[in-house]
Parts: C-alpha cells; sequence; structure tokens
C-alpha cells in the first residue's frame, strides 16, 4: 500500500511538472500559479532555497547523496523532469493549438486564471490595508506590462544571459509569464523556439549516431545561446526563490497578496480576444527577424460581438475555470486521505 502510495506521489510530481513547463511556454501563463493552485508552492520555494553555500560545498566535496538530500532532490528531481518532457511534447501541442486555435486556448487560460484567483482568495484569510494595497500594487504591475511593446531580437550574450534571469521569474512569481516577458524583450522566438528546436534536432542526431551537426555553425551558435540562457534561468530561479522565502517568512500576508495582485495583473496578457499587430517598414512589408518570422510591435485588444464563436469562447472560459476548481477539489482530497 505504502509502495503505490509513493508511485502515485511521483506519478503526480512529474504530472505537476508537466503542467508548470506548459505554462511556462504560454506566452501571458506562469508555471508559478500552476504551483500555487496545486498547492506545493512553498515547498517548491523552499526546496529551490536551500541551493546555497552549503548545498556547494556538499557538491564540491563529493557528498552527492546528501546533497541531493539537502536539496530536496526526491521532489525537485521529478517536478524537473516533467517540465522536460513537457517541452518536447505538451508544450509542442501548445503551439499547434494556438496556431489553428488560438481564441480557445486564449479562453481557457484566461479560465483557468479567474478559477485560481477565486481559489486563492477563498484560502486567504488576512485582508487588512497592507494586503489591499499590495494585491492592486500586484495587479497593477501585471496589466503595465502586458501592454510594454516588445523589443527588436538580440544574441548578444550577456543580453541572453540576462534574459534567463528575467524570464525564469514565471516559475517562482505566480502572474509573471517567462515568455511573455521574453517577448517584451524580443527573444521568444530565439530562446524558446530555436534553441529548442535546436536541441531537439541534436538529441535526435545523437541518438541516431550522427554527429555531423558540430559541424553546423548554426547549430552551434544556438546550442551555445541556450547554455547561456540556461545558466541564466539557473541563477535566476535560485536568485528569486532565496527572495521570496525571506519575504513568505517576514510578511507572509503582503507577499501572497502581491502574487495575487501578480495574477490578476496576468489577466491583460491573456485576454482572449486580440490581434496580434507586427511591424512594417515604410512601403507596409512586414519587418522579419533572423530566422524570418515577423516581428512583433503590440497587441490590440478588443470587446467581442455576441456570436457563436464568441458563445464558444465563453464556453471554454467557463471550462478553465471548471479545471481548477476541480484540481482544487482532488488536492483537497488527496491530502485528506494522506492524513
Amino acid at each position: 500500500m505504502e509502495t503505490s502510495k509513493s508511485l502515485s506521489n511521483r506519478i503526480s510530481l512529474v504530472l505537476k511538472g508537466l503542467a508548470m513547463g506548459a505554462a511556462n511556454k504560454v506566452p501571458g501563463v506562469s508555471g508559478g500559479v500552476v504551483a500555487f493552485v496545486a498547492g506545493f508552492y512553498e515547498e517548491f520555494i523552499n526546496s529551490l532555497q536551500k541551493i546555497n553555500k552549503n548545498a556547494l560545498t556538499l557538491l564540491i566535496q563529493g557528498r552527492f547523496k546528501q546533497f541531493y538530500l539537502h536539496i530536496n532532490g526526491p521532489f525537485l528531481s521529478l517536478l524537473f523532469l516533467g517540465m522536460v518532457i513537457s517541452y518536447f511534447s505538451v508544450s509542442k501541442l501548445l503551439d499547434y493549438l494556438i496556431v489553428h486555435y488560438e481564441l480557445y486556448v486564449w479562453s481557457v487560460f484566461f479560465g483557468m486564471i479567474i478559477g485560481s484567483v477565486y481559489q486563492i482568495n477563498t484560502n486567504f484569510k488576512h485582508w487588512n490595508i497592507n494586503t489591499i494595497i499590495s494585491l492592486i500594487l500586484g495587479a497593477a504591475i501585471g496589466l503595465g506590462i502586458s501592454f510594454l511593446s516588445p523589443a527588436k531580437e538580440n544574441d548578444n550574450l550577456w543580453f541572453v544571459f540576462f534574459c534567463g534571469i528575467i524570464s525564469v521569474s514565471g516559475m517562482p512569481l505566480p502572474g509573471f509569464s517567462g515568455s511573455f516577458i521574453l517577448i517584451i524583450l524580443g527573444n521568444y522566438v530565439l530562446l524558446l523556439v530555436d534553441a529548442v528546436n535546436a536541441l531537439y534536432d541534436t538529441m535526435t542526431n545523437i541518438v541516431r549516431g550522427d554527429f555531423s551537426f558540430v559541424n553546423n555553425v548554426e547549430r552551434i551558435r544556438m546550442l551555445k545561446i541556450l547554455s547561456i540562457f540556461s545558466a541564466g534561468s539557473l541563477l535566476g530561479l535560485v536568485s528569486f526563490s532565496h527572495l521570496l522565502t525571506y519575504l513568505l517568512k517576514k510578511f507572509k500576508a503582503v507577499t501572497l497578496a502581491l502574487l495575487m495582485g501578480f495574477i490578476i495583473g496576468s489577466l491583460g496578457v491573456v485576454w482572449p480576444w486580440k490581434k496580434t499587430i507586427f511591424k512594417q517598414d515604410i512601403a507596409g512589408n512586414y519587418q522579419l527577424n533572423a530566422v524570418g518570422d515577423k516581428i512583433i510591435e503590440n497587441y490590440k485588444r478588443y470587446i467581442p460581438e455576441l456570436n457563436t464563436e464568441t458563445f464558444l469562447a465563453l464556453s471554454y472560459l467557463a471550462l478553465g475555470i471548471i479545471i481548477v476548481l476541480a484540481l482544487e477539489q482532488y488536492n483537497h482530497k488527496t491530502k485528506k486521505n494522506e492524513i
């Protein structure tokens, strides 16, 4: 029975990692929201916070088992395994769905965020003037970011490293979409599409015993960019987790209200009824980036007309709310059974 529970918990962690990975890939959605709603946010942050000087000392001394246990390895490894799997499976499916069913995908995510806000508010019992101000501030920051215009693509390695530090905020900070921040910084296609695809193609080549990619200058460049981006992401993830652990210990209610505000603010990014505006030159031709994709200038949001498409989108929005509330009920029952 105990083994069955253990296996069930492991599978559950991998699935949560899948959900976080998929959320991080979609512009406007945050993996931190998944952690928040699924009830493992504080364990996630506290585990990352344990990657510190003591952990580094254990690693240097070759005490790998102690290092693994110190950073809550059984938890983090399964979670990150799910995220990695997601980048090559669920996120690929999401890319397809967003291209072909954009309105309905955004509607589901919009509903999920509304459901998340409702669920978090239900469990939050510390409303006062300080937490209300914190909530409003978080929402204002989130909305403000959603209306920024994207920059041009920049493959300078120092800037790529900076992108890694900033974009990873979507994991520890619910409501802050790392992928949307990359769009604002101009490097979404470079880092989450081209670089990831380069890694996927390289792994496929290696499995087939084909090492000709070492002579492919463009492939090597993309792998170098991905490695620098990953290093920045790791630094950012650990740094943010240390800061959040401190804030949650010292100012828990205010910090949670601020995070809830970020989630509310992210609704501006995920608003389903929007059109992508691409940059054009004086002659009216679309401006392209280095890989030939049209450069995003901004998004034009609008109020939809009442028609069949809109009612269908609202149905998907309702589905998103139901999914989150159903997950909350499932988590509640699971915790009850463990007691």
